[in-house]
């Protein structure tokens, strides 16, 4: 699936390979890793975050320390948090490879690369240490007043879906799992929903703007088809309105996997996009929110070292 550049030593017995992980994480999978840390994970230094932004000073230290492997045991938000730590340190994209390990809700990413579930699995794909280099996407945005940057690995979006993620708990997570951002997206359809205008050169609006860099959303569901992870652009997906027959569509096209065959929706493929509204529109990375609109998306080919099956 992935092209092979180069092979790493195994992290049980090279400290050159540094873990990730948040010791407060919960579910099957977490106590999972836990337990591991004291067999099977052997040599491998090991960092634990303790909170939100934490993963993303860990890995920029972790470069500066001069590991060559950083290993983020979490979710997508955990993952987006190590690759801008990753990025921030000097020369940290060209010397140091991300190694996924999934306990999130959901795992885009590593549905898109096919990471298996079962952490000891997981694991042993890191150790067999096959490497590819895809690209990153890169988000300029408004937070605070301020303009800020940010890369992402997998997606971006605003309108509803950045909503649902604002209105996301994570008691609802704990009692729904992945349907929680269903119900979060069900509130958020009942209120008002700004336009979105998506410049790329030639303009779309809408109520929700997705972004793909890779074929993935909200599970194993290849919303962007046409999008690659190695091809220097990203999928661009307009819907002009979010009403009942557009999201019996989605709902229809996730049952039969015909996502991309959605009439409701404009699709276009582009290396940079323009986003705006008059109206607070908040941006989302990686299933997390980062910021508020406007925002400049684009895409940095070829960026990022990483280990997959």
């Amino acid at each position: 699936m992935w092209p092979r550049t180069s092979r790493i030593s195994e992290p049980q017995t090279a400290v050159r390979s540094c873990l990730i992980f948040n010791p407060s994480a919960r579910g099957e999978k977490a106590r999972a890793l836990q337990a591991g840390l004291k067999t099977w994970v052997g040599q491998c230094a090991v960092r634990l975050t303790s909170g939100p932004g934490h993963a993303q000073v860990l890995a920029a230290q972790a470069v500066r320390d001069g590991f060559g492997v950083i290993i983020a045991a979490g979710g997508d938000g955990t993952l987006n948090e190590v690759v801008n730590g990753i990025a921030e340190a000097p020369g940290g994209l060209g010397c140091a490879a991300l190694g996924v390990l999934p306990l999130g809700t959901v795992n885009v990413f590593a549905r898109e690369l096919g990471i298996p579930w079962r952490v000891k699995e997981a694991w042993a794909v890191i150790g067999a240490g096959k490497e590819t280099v895809i690209d990153l996407g890169l988000a300029e945005f408004g937070r605070n007043g301020e303009r800020q940057r940010r890369h992402f690995i997998q997606l971006a979006g605003a309108g509803i879906d950045s909503r649902a993620i604002e209105l996301v708990s994570w008691e609802l997570k704990k009692k729904f799992g992945p349907l929680a951002y269903v119900v979060a997206g069900l509130k958020a359809w009942r209120e008002t929903r700004p336009l979105i205008s998506v410049n790329v050169g030639e303009e779309a609006i809408g109520e929700l703007a997705l972004i793909g860099n890779g074929r993935y959303y909200g599970g194993s569901f290849p919303f962007f088809p046409r999008a690659s992870l190695q091809d220097g652009m990203m999928e661009v997906c307009v819907f002009p309105k979010v009403g009942l027959a557009p999201m019996a569509e989605a709902a229809f096209g996730m049952l039969t996997g015909r996502l991309d065959k959605m009439k409701s929706a404009r699709r276009l493929q582009a290396a940079v996009a323009e986003l705006a509204s008059d109206k607070r529109v908040l941006l989302q990375l990686d299933g997390e929110n980062a910021g508020e609109l406007p925002a400049r998306i684009s895409i940095v080919p070829r960026a990022l070292r990483v280990i997959v099956p």
